[in-house]
């Protein structure tokens, strides 16, 4: 349960900073994103959700 927490901790930091450091940026992005066809933002969520997972794994292989 605690590293459960310690993940959403994180996610929620990371966003917090996009946030607090670089709206403009995350507007832009927002941007390109309502543009996208609704497959290609799919397939780049699937991709990400797939990196997200070896990176996990590479932690627990590396032993957190």
């Amino acid at each position: 349960m605690s590293l459960l927490l310690l993940a959403l901790g994180l996610v929620m930091i990371f966003e917090g900073l996009v946030y607090a450091l670089a709206p403009s940026f995350l507007e832009r992005m927002l941007e390109m994103l309502r543009q996208m066809p609704e497959g290609a933002v799919r397939q780049i969520g699937l991709l990400v959700v797939v990196a997200g997972l070896i990176l996990v794994w590479v932690a627990f292989q590396v032993g957190i």
